[in-house]
């Protein structure tokens, strides 16, 4: 463990709606003797969060506090500078995202966010994945609901096969249904994204252009039409978030993910007017994106910094069920918990943080998946706090069925 730096970790953004679950988290689940502390721009409605956390637990009253803005480069090398691990939950993070992600692949700190926004991601591996690689930092994005249920239950589907996939044809297909509603960050991020087609296209291309293939292997994450599924027993609607890509890059990195691997990825839609009627609210949403003036119209229906109450939350949840598929075996595996966006995407990210703080990992550096920086080691640390991750004799569903 590095002791010469002062904090294990350090939570950036610890004032908006899902930092705030995130330091709830951590104040509850953290070991004893961690070095941790909150950053922001704001130090007053930072110690107000403070106030909030020392009330349950009186040994974070004088929890430190660090100032810095998501603009400051200054600042941030010296938050980045003086922790092992930083956490940060501050999007849209192709508006704020940058400067933090460029001193910890500076300082050598590992680095964590949230972000679902697939041309960051890209934009950051062209900017800064060598930079890590030479100073030893670890830059881990995507890890809330986006994407750890969906890279580590591939993973944990893989190891469930009874044969030997280094070498074989593997075939996956991941089912997900949720139940939640999104915050007001959540809804910012969105309509950043959708607002950005092309960017995010050029940003892809020259990261492809710029990537190593694996060699001798084939990766793939194309998704057939929408379609019923027997498995699933719902529609299965192709789902365009950023997990698929998380997922192939895992695949590419692992070689146990076989030589020829195609992850497929749908929302489970038991109903297909709700499936419908979904599309053409995406659309949209896409289309009202493209128009600045309708932009931040949609952007004041929720603002950043809102987000559910306790009581929605715990009314909320996920499944995400996996169909794996090589040398003749099938599995049938499924990940699961409560509220996706926010209480569970809070704990998913409070834990990662700890995982790299102090879990013994694999020695990488980079930009990486969570699979790949963090893999089993992290699966178990959500199967002890409450995320379940199981296997199935036959497709789970509304069936008789047995869990193994």
């Amino acid at each position: 463990m590095d002791t010469e730096r002062p904090f294990d970790l350090v939570l950036f953004g610890a004032t908006g709606f899902t930092g705030r679950l995130t330091a709830e988290y951590l104040a509850a689940a953290a070991p004893a003797g961690t070095r941790w502390a909150l950053a922001g721009r704001n130090p007053q409605r930072l110690a107000a969060v403070r106030r909030e956390l020392a009330a349950a637990h009186p040994d974070l009253a004088d929890l430190p506090l660090l100032t810095a803005d998501a603009g400051d480069r200054a600042a941030l090398r010296e938050v980045a500078e003086s922790a092992r691990v930083v956490v940060s939950t501050v999007g849209p993070y192709l508006r704020h995202g940058e400067p933090l992600v460029a001193a910890c692949a500076e300082a050598g700190t590992d680095y964590l966010d949230l972000t679902g926004e697939p041309e960051f991601v890209d934009r950051m591996y062209l900017l800064h994945h060598e930079r890590a690689q030479r100073s030893g930092a670890r830059l881990v994005h995507s890890c809330g609901f986006d994407s750890v249920p969906h890279d580590l239950g591939v993973q944990f589907t893989l190891a469930q096969l009874p044969v030997a996939t280094e070498e074989a044809k593997v075939r996956v297909r991941g089912y997900v249904r949720a139940g939640g509603s999104p915050s007001g960050g959540t809804f910012d991020s969105a309509l950043t994204a959708l607002s950005r087609p092309r960017a995010a296209l050029a940003a892809g291309k020259q990261r492809r252009a710029a990537e190593q293939r694996p060699a001798g292997r084939r990766i793939s994450t194309s998704t057939d039409r929408p379609h019923r599924s027997a498995e699933a027993r719902a529609w299965a609607w192709p789902l365009p978030t950023i997990d698929p890509q998380v997922v192939g890059r895992s695949a590419a990195a692992l070689p146990e993910y076989g030589r020829d691997f195609r992850y497929s990825h749908y929302a489970a839609v038991r109903r297909l007017p709700v499936a419908l009627g979904g599309t053409a609210a995406i659309g949209l949403l896409a289309l009202g994106a493209q128009l600045p003036a309708l932009r931040r119209a949609l952007g004041r229906l929720r603002a950043p910094g809102e987000g559910p109450s306790a009581e929605q939350r715990a009314k909320s949840w996920f499944t995400v069920r996996f169909v794996a598929e090589a040398a003749g075996a099938t599995v049938y595996t499924e990940v699961s918990g409560g509220d996706p966006g926010y209480s569970e995407t809070a704990k998913i990210l409070a834990e990662s943080a700890l995982c790299l703080a102090f879990d013994e990992l694999p020695v990488t550096a980079g930009q990486l998946t969570p699979a790949v920086a963090m893999g089993p080691a992290l699966t178990e640390r959500l199967r002890a706090a409450g995320i379940g991750f199981r296997v199935f004799e036959q497709p789970p569903g509304d069936a008789p069925r047995r869990a193994l």
